[in-house]
């Protein structure tokens, strides 16, 4: 049963050198919205925004490129921020009231964000205002005072603290308890009624003595700290916000029941119990809180009032609402996700006299909004990051790498005309500070999403910035239910409140079947295939101005007439017929329907042939969309396979059935387990006896136990599934004659290779209009009927062959045509090079029986190497189903590098994976977020930035720095280094420690970009990014059963290494 082998040990060591100068695992940059924020904080000196989420991460964002990332040691909500301005330090609150201070430090020229301090408020129960027993105060608002020298704390006790911000320490004497505040309060309003919790705090911009404390029972107090007194009392209603006017003149207030109020701060003893101005926006009907409010003075004598929430209680109380009134204008800026928080940007400097707004930002749940304040119409301005990437879900994603120039800018150009304002004008982006240090990439990187309401959006992936380029939305050729009922919504919208869709995250789909499942672009054609949920295949192509015309349909019938099949899914969606009119941008051209409507699992294009691929559940198909006809359809399902037809709407599983597979994988694994049992004693014997008749020196070991897979059932469900599809010009019938093919591989571990005949074009023009013939030319049939995940075919040297057009445009090496041709054909348990044309192993790797682990992602990449820029190999990349990447050498298959990259239970990340061509690769974090990764040494992607700040690098501050936090992991449990704390007065924290196995990140430093090497012709091979079946079943039993297995065979092991001794 089991094999022992035994090889001598000694790695060669130029080789070990030449890994460390081509491979290396770093993850570089999160790209897109930061899940689940919490916080927002904006320091208008330096220009630059931080957002902190609720579980524990900060992020600081400046101008394109420039971001910092940080994460607290606990996983705990941020729910405040403060930047001490223009000293690149933030000051953070958690919800467990501890304190943390953050700063942007320098080293070698680049910029990293570091924690120095935290503080942990005392437990005592004077510190709080409470006599009962101990218990941890709680913090519910802070402000820093005396240019951020000093911060006060308010708490839920109605007390106010002072603390030292440049070493977190309380400062002694100076708390401000709610029995002194009361003394200034009339006798009527003191009887028998505590303040509450100090819900607001606000400083005066020009008088840095003066505190303005609002309690949340309506109580407001103008604090002179020089005089220990209040200046004026207020009484108002139940407090929710405040803010201080910049003058100090005036103060604005929002309250529980959705009014505001404006007071007069002029000098005067007794209290205040009447605002100059009351007024409730939304009235009279009762309305929900106004959250947040701002007052911002203009040049011109008019104000902004900016506020959240206050919308009527009945009738609009769902809605995510911000207000924006300057003189009798009012718009009421509806979003479709929770307000966090807002900021406008303006002068805080003090010797100007007015505020002038410049914009307005605001945060929501799943996305950041921004307008443009001095633009009439207040337009939104288009942000350079920061994208929701999630706006509707994303179902699949694919990267297109050196993008040519002209392709590139006529991407832009289309996506230019979608937006009312071009989003190249940065000058109206107001977050702007930092310096962006990183090299201008030398290619051009696009990444394609395509999400659930049938849109593929084009990303600027060449740096740091994932930039929006343009939208392609498919929804408009098919007819769907949803237009009748948004037109009668719209017309029964009342004027009143006025409001304004803002934002663009949508997550509701007009239909489920419009949803993109797999996308495929020529970048030197300009055309690209777009599949759906409901088996639509469009094949579109770039135009630059807008036009008017019909779409080809076409169907194609994958059952081909099987009698006994009855598809029990979702219906076909309908298109619309005549011409329609269709923006510049990717227009379609080509419609074709497989039939049954089942999702397309797999797409490939060839331009240069114009052909394409698709497949699904049922079978696969050849379409020829010059000539718009079809020219092959081969149905794949079993005889027995009847879950097929149920689509993915459909719920209905045969329970027989189910049991029965059930009870028959117990039997097989309990005989097998009753064999390996019975034989494992005399197996180990019999090694044992020949280990013993050979002298066997110390430099021998055995290769690792390889695990008994058990072949798949022919009967699976499912097993029909096409998996991927490949074109490739290469030798098939024989070996003097090579020519066009088509390869498809299924889930039941089949592999169907067609020889194609393709009328040759003359001169690089279109091929005749003849028809295109395909033939099967061999078949073959996995061992253990192993899904088949990717197919390449190597040329005579071992390379992958060059895409559609690179060749024949001199962009690329021409493939070898004098050696013989071979086929990777990588399955979830094992590669294998067959020969071609005869189709003859020749070297394997088997990575479930070797690392008891499965195939999920497979891509063929390039890796440059760092010491010497002409020297490149290519390799084969795979990641597995517990979150490990491998890296094969290519065709010899042998195990180059290995690394923990994402979390086994995450399984969307996993299936959301895409490699590049160089060497990197992007996965889901969150579901608005794509972390980035590398493998590559070389090709690196991270963010090299500076920031100017301006405050004194002090002995002090030095000695309580933390440890260096150049990439801090994200609260999604992926590797990454980790903060090492220390307490506030400096000493190490014994309780934390940096990740043993993860490596320190080395200084930043300015590498090389991106590589547009001509010579290598690697391919990312298409595979599916669905969460499937087998990922669930993965992820509730193979952790398990692989850990078994490994135990098993280190008991083995072990057993063995007693009897040899």
């Amino acid at each position: 049963m089991m094999k022992f082998r035994f090889r001598r040990q000694g790695a060669d060591p130029q080789r070990e050198k030449l890994k460390q100068e081509l491979f290396a695992f770093n993850k570089t940059v999160e790209h897109g919205f930061p899940n689940q924020p919490s916080a927002l904080a904006f320091d208008p000196e330096l220009r630059i925004m931080a957002i902190g989420t609720r579980s524990g991460a900060v992020k600081i964002y400046g101008a394109p490129g420039v971001e910092f990332t940080g994460l607290h040691r606990d996983t705990a909500t941020v729910t405040q921020m403060h930047f001490l301005p223009g000293q690149g330090r933030l000051l953070t609150l958690l919800d467990d009231s501890s304190l943390h201070l953050w700063e942007i430090a320098h080293h070698n020229g680049c910029a990293h964000l570091e924690e120095a301090l935290s503080f942990q408020p005392p437990s005592r129960p004077g510190f709080d205002g409470a006599s009962g027993p101990l218990s941890l105060a709680r913090v519910t608002v802070v402000l820093l005072v005396a240019a951020g020298d000093m911060a006060a704390l308010g708490t839920e006790g109605g007390s106010v603290f002072f603390l030292d911000v440049p070493t977190l320490t309380l400062l002694e004497g100076r708390t401000l308890v709610p029995d002194e505040v009361l003394r200034s309060v009339p006798d009527d309003y003191r009887c028998g009624k505590a303040l509450g919790p100090v819900e607001s705090l606000q400083g005066h911009l020009r008088d840095p003595t003066k505190i303005l404390i609002g309690y949340s029972r309506g109580l407001l107090v103008i604090w002179n700290q020089a005089a220990q007194c209040a200046d004026r009392v207020f009484l108002g209603n139940q407090l929710e916000s405040l803010c201080w006017e910049r003058s100090g003149s005036t103060l604005v207030s929002s309250h529980s029941d959705g009014s505001y109020a404006v007071w007069s701060a002029d000098a005067g003893d007794s209290p205040m119990t009447q605002p100059t101005v009351a007024t409730t926006p939304y009235g009279p009907f009762p309305c929900k809180a106004i959250n947040k409010i701002l007052w911002r003075n203009c040049e011109s004598g008019d104000h902004f009032i900016i506020f959240s929430g206050g919308m009527p209680r009945a009738s609009y109380g769902d809605r995510h609402c911000v207000s924006v009134l300057r003189a009798e204008t009012l718009v009421t800026l509806d979003f479709t996700s929770r307000i966090i928080d807002f900021f406008t940007v303006h002068s805080t400097r003090p010797e100007d006299e007015f505020d002038e707004p410049q914009a307005l930002a605001v945060l929501l749940e799943e996305e950041l909004v921004v307008l443009d304040l001095q633009t009439p119409g207040w337009p939104a301005v288009p942000a350079p990051y920061l994208a929701p990437l999630h706006s509707s879900a994303i179902t699949c994603s694919a990267h297109v790498a050196n993008v040519p120039a002209k392709l590139w800018a006529r991407i832009v150009s289309a996506g230019e005309q979608q937006s009312p304002q071009p989003a190249s004008s940065s000058s109206s982006w107001p977050i702007t500070g930092g310096r962006n240090l990183a090299q201008e990439p030398s290619q051009r990187g696009l990444l394609l999403t395509g999400h659930e309401d049938g849109t593929v959006r084009f990303w600027d992936a060449s740096g740091v910035a994932l930039r929006p380029l343009y939208k392609l939305s498919t929804a408009g050729l098919f007819q769907t239910d949803c237009e009748h009922a948004d037109s009668l919504a719209q017309a029964a919208e009342d004027d009143w409140p006025p409001f304004r869709k803002v934002g663009c995250f949508d997550p509701y789909s007009d239909d489920p079947r419009l949803g993109v499942q797999k996308v495929a672009l020529c970048k030197y054609t300009a055309q690209m295939v777009v599949a759906g949920t409901a088996g639509q295949v469009l094949v579109l192509e770039l135009s630059d101005v807008p036009s008017e015309q019909a779409v080809s349909v076409a169907s194609v019938d994958l059952l081909q007439d099987r009698e006994g099949f009855t598809w029990k899914g979702h219906e076909r969606l309908s298109p619309r017929t005549g011409p329609l009119p269709w923006p510049a941008g990717f227009q379609p051209r080509v419609l074709v329907q497989c039939l049954p409507p089942a999702a397309v699992t797999a797409v490939t294009l060839h331009a240069e042939w114009s052909l394409v691929a698709f497949g699904t559940s049922h079978g696969f198909g050849l379409f020829d969309y010059q000539r718009r006809s079809p020219v092959l359809a081969r149905c794949t399902l079993h005889p027995n396979d009847s879950l097929a037809m149920e689509g993915p709407l459909s719920r209905v599983k045969s329970l027989k059935k189910s049991l029965r597979q059930s009870f028959r994988r117990i039997r097989k694994s309990r005989v097998s387990g009753k064999k390996r049992t019975a034989n494992a004693t005399s197996k180990l014997q019999e090694a044992n006896a020949q280990l013993a008749e050979q002298a066997c020196p110390h430099d021998v070991e055995m290769t690792p136990v390889q695990r008994r897979i058990e072949p798949r059932s022919a009967d699976d469900s499912l097993s029909g599934v096409v998996r991927c599809l490949y074109f490739a010009d290469t030798f098939l019938r024989d070996a003097a004659h090579h020519g066009p093919t088509m390869w498809a591989g299924t889930n039941s571990g089949s592999v169907f290779a067609y020889a194609l005949e393709v009328p040759a074009a003359a001169g690089g023009e279109k091929r005749p209009e003849r028809a295109v013939e395909a033939v099967l030319g061999k078949e073959v049939q996995l061992m253990h009927r192993a899904p088949v995940v990717a197919i390449a075919v190597l040329d005579g040297r071992g390379r992958p062959l060059p895409e559609p057009y690179e060749a024949s445009r001199d962009l690329a090496q021409a493939p070898d045509m004098q050696g013989g041709h071979a086929v990777l054909i990588a399955s979830e348990e094992q590669f294998k090079v067959f020969t071609l044309p005869k189709v003859s192993a020749k070297t394997k790797f088997k990575l479930t029986a070797h690392e008891g682990c499965r195939v999920r992602k497979v891509a063929l990449a390039t890796f440059a190497s760092v010491a010497c820029e002409d020297y490149a190999e290519t390799c084969l990349a795979c990641l597995t189903n517990l979150g490990d990447v491998h890296v094969f050498s290519v065709p010899g298959l042998r195990p180059q590098v290995h690394y923990s990259c994402i979390r086994k239970e995450d399984i969307s990340g996993i299936a959301s994976c895409v490699f590049t061509r160089h060497g990197q690769g992007f996965y889901l974090i969150s579901p608005s977020e794509f972390e980035r990764f590398s493998l590559s040494a070389r090709n690196i992607t991270e963010p090299l930035c500076s920031l100017d700040i301006s405050w004194p690098r002090d002995s002090t501050r030095a000695s309580h720095r933390l440890r260096e936090s150049p990439k801090l992991s994200q609260a999604n449990g992926t590797p990454g280094i980790v903060l090492a704390s220390r307490s506030r007065d400096g000493s190490p924290d014994p309780g934390h420690s940096k990740e043993a196995d993860t490596p320190e990140p080395p200084e930043a430093m300015l590498s090389p970009m991106s590589i547009d090497s001509a010579t290598s012709a690697d391919t990312t091979l298409d595979t599916t990014g669905d969460v499937t079946v087998e990922d669930v079943k993965d992820f509730l039993g193979s952790s398990e059963e692989s850990e078994n297995l490994r135990n098993l065979a280190e008991d083995e092991a072990r057993a063995c290494a007693i009897l040899i001794k």
